[in-house]
């Protein structure tokens, strides 16, 4: 008899949070027809008004996919929008007040290379085409400080059935916007602007793979990446690109944006391991955003080993951690 275990981070609904609790209880008021007047009350100044204005508010909050859970709190929303890197408006991590200068509308993105035929969508209607629900992640950054968040969004695997790559396609190529008349952190000449990221099929296919929409029940605020940014739990925090406009498909794979900057340090790959240190520090425990300096020990593939391990075991003669 064959008995099957459950993934290490799918544990009882008693793990669950406060902040979870939290979210539930907005859902219910929705259904009875107050979510107004909790958003009014419950929204923080520098979230409440894109959550507000965004077309795509009304998805939010999406039910949450029990599956995936957390052995920690949630990280506070004030924490986790206020402590970002967010490079195309500059270096340092208080970036959330530049980063307001991003309009998210009018925004498109294509779907290009090797597809069946280029597609180019508006980012409501592609919203709009895709079943959003919430998870909640671990995030891991590579400069050994992390969160724990409620993302909303949606599997990266619909996405990539909706831009129907050919036969040949190993990688997917994503892009972020280039406009430094807006983003003045790109005016950075020295950076390969725009940003670009790298993911193989089978990473983007995998089920945890999340394309992002929003976060804490709400659309996604500006410097956390809206309106879509790419969510990989077991990757460091810089394979996670933001506010994409391109996907493209292809047979070769993609150099991305720090392997480019510097390689040495920053590889294609970037899974998370506690035993393999960056160039420059230890990777093997963690700073908890809003823990008080509390640190922790960082997990093996950020702890979603059992869903991705298998992903490597056939990469030979380079380092898939860094």
């Amino acid at each position: 008899m064959l008995l099957k275990s459950k993934p290490n981070w799918e544990l009882p609904e008693s793990a669950a949070t406060s902040e979870s609790v939290f979210q539930d209880r907005r859902r219910l008021v929705k259904a009875m027809g107050l979510a107004p007047i909790v958003a009014a009350g419950a929204a923080l100044p520098n979230t409440a008004a894109a959550a507000t204005a965004d077309p795509s508010a009304k998805f939010y909050p999406a039910a949450r996919n029990l599956r995936y859970r957390l052995d920690r709190p949630l990280s506070a929303e004030k924490d986790a929008t206020t402590y970002n890197n967010f490079y195309e408006f500059g270096s340092h991590k208080y970036i959330s007040k530049d980063a307001q200068a991003l309009k998210t509308r009018p925004w498109t993105v294509t779907f290009d290379g090797m597809v069946e035929k280029k597609i180019t969508v508006d980012i409501d209607t592609l919203i709009s085409k895709m079943q959003l629900e919430e998870r909640l992640y671990r995030f891991r950054c590579v400069e050994a400080w992390s969160m724990a968040l409620p993302w909303t969004g949606f599997p990266m695997a619909d996405l990539v059935k909706f831009a129907r790559p050919l036969k040949g396609a190993k990688f997917v190529m994503m892009e972020t916007f280039h406009d430094a008349a807006m983003a003045k952190g790109q005016k950075q000449f020295w950076y390969p602007w725009p940003y670009r990221e790298g993911l193989s099929l089978e990473e983007a296919t995998n089920e945890l793979t999340l394309i992002g929409t929003g976060a804490y029940g709400k659309p996604m605020v500006k410097q956390m990446g809206a309106p879509l940014r790419l969510v990989v739990p077991w990757k460091y925090g810089f394979k996670s690109i933001k506010s994409i406009v391109r996907f493209s498909f292809t047979d070769k794979r993609p150099v991305s944006f720090w392997e480019k900057v510097q390689g040495k340090e920053y590889g294609f790959w970037a899974n998370v391991n506690p035993d393999v240190p960056h160039a420059r520090w230890s990777q093997a425990t963690e700073r908890v955003l809003g823990g008080k300096g509390k640190r922790v020990k960082t997990l093996l593939y950020n702890g979603y080993g059992d869903q991705v391990a298998g992903l490597y075991k056939d990469i030979n003669g380079e380092n898939i951690f860094f």
